[in-house]
Formats: structure tokens, C-alpha cells, sequence
């Protein structure tokens, strides 16, 4: 059974890493739309916020935390030693996210529904883009790929199946839950699988974070 590639052994080539830099720029600026929108909250930050109800911790503490848990069952699960790129995704991706606030650059002339949807479907081909890199995969994708592996769930059913969990924790604990995150739950859970199928198709990149879908697509 194939597992989930978070390194080579000759490392990962240049398109991979360009991918990644371009997945995570994406990622960013449409957190930024999605948080200049004010909509509502992404399920993590919903399950932060409602922690927050109830533990003396900030935000970015609470997500390295879940980062950590996630990290743990994955190591656990797949037999593999913890990785730490997840961490390094989650401070750049964050201070990606802190510039674009700062000079007011997710400030778009639209509509906040608008931009909320613009960074709703930012957010998803950023994600597509980070995933198909195998570099860095963010801690919460790496459990949701493990399911695909190991249990054969379409990638979008078992991303949606785990931040439905955290969404519904994080608002059993006190977190806000507006439309913004139902739009980010819908938009961008559904949206990954079929923006890394085109990333593969018209593209032509290489699906380094879940091989067997690229031979799926191959056979198919």
C-alpha cells in the first residue's frame, strides 16, 4: 500500500519546490481574503477560538498544538518518525498571512461575499498546490491523506469528515461559526481533489504528496 511521500531519498526536485513556494503564497493570500471578508472563521480557527474559551493560550499556540496532535497520529499510524515540516508550512504560510494583512494587500474593492469566496477558492488551489508538492504538507491534510491510503476515501471526503469533527468540537466549546465557514468548509474541502487532478492534467505536475492518485488517474 502506498503511504504518503514527505520526502525523497534524493530529495524533491525543483518543480516540487516551486509548487510549494507558489502553494503556499496562494494559501496565504486567500486566508487574507478570507479573513479581510470577516465572515466567519476557517474550522481550525474556530476550534482555536473555542479553546481559547476555556485555556489561557493564544491562537497560534492552540494550532501548534493541533499541528502537533495531528503530526503524532500520523507518525503513529504510518510507523514513521514525526516530521517537522508541517511547523515550518505553519510559520511561513503565518507570516505570509501577517505581511498581506499589514499592508491591507487582501483589501479588494469587491463585496466581502465576494471576498470571501476569492479567498475560499485561493485557499483550495494553494492547498491542491502544497499537497501535490510533498513538501511540507500541513499537519491536518497529512491526516486527512492518511485516510485515502489507508482506507480508500476520496481525498475531499476525508478532509471534510476531519474539519467537520474540529468544526463541530471547536463550536460545542464556544468558537464563532459564521457563513465564511461553511464557505470554507464546502468550497475548499470539495475543491482540492479536483484542482490537483488539473494541476496533474494540464500542468503536468507530479502528485508527490498522494501517488496512488496519480496512478488512479492514470489507469482511469
Amino acid at each position: 500500500m502506498a503511504r504518503p511521500v514527505i520526502s525523497h531519498q534524493r530529495g524533491p526536485d525543483r518543480s516540487q519546490y516551486v509548487a510549494y513556494l507558489a502553494g503556499c503564497v496562494t494559501f496565504s493570500y486567500g486566508a487574507s481574503c478570507f479573513i479581510a471578508a470577516d465572515l466567519g472563521t476557517d474550522p481550525l480557527d474556530v476550534f482555536a477560538l473555542g479553546l481559547l474559551e476555556h485555556l489561557p493560550l493564544t491562537i497560534g499556540i492552540a494550532q501548534a498544538l493541533f499541528a502537533a496532535l495531528c503530526i503524532a497520529i500520523w507518525a503513529a499510524w504510518n510507523r514513521r518518525r514525526p516530521v517537522i515540516s508541517p511547523f515550518v508550512t505553519f510559520f511561513f504560510c503565518g507570516s505570509l498571512i501577517d505581511i498581506a494583512r499589514a499592508a491591507d494587500l487582501a483589501e479588494l474593492p469587491v463585496p466581502n461575499t465576494v471576498l470571501m469566496f476569492i479567498g475560499s477558492l485561493l485557499c483550495a488551489y494553494g492547498s491542491s498546490l502544497i499537497i501535490i508538492s510533498g513538501i511540507g504538507i500541513r499537519a491536518m491534510d497529512l491526516i486527512a491523506i492518511s485516510m485515502t491510503e489507508h482506507w480508500r476515501l476520496p481525498f475531499w471526503a476525508a478532509k471534510s469528515s476531519t474539519e467537520l469533527v474540529l468544526l463541530v468540537t471547536g463550536w460545542l466549546l464556544g468558537g464563532p461559526v459564521g457563513i465564511g465557514t461553511v464557505c470554507f468548509l464546502v468550497v475548499v474541502d470539495l475543491l482540492v481533489q479536483p484542482l490537483m487532478r488539473l494541476n496533474g492534467t494540464v500542468l503536468r505536475l507530479r502528485n508527490a504528496g498522494i501517488p496512488s492518485l496519480s496512478v488512479a488517474e492514470s489507469r482511469a
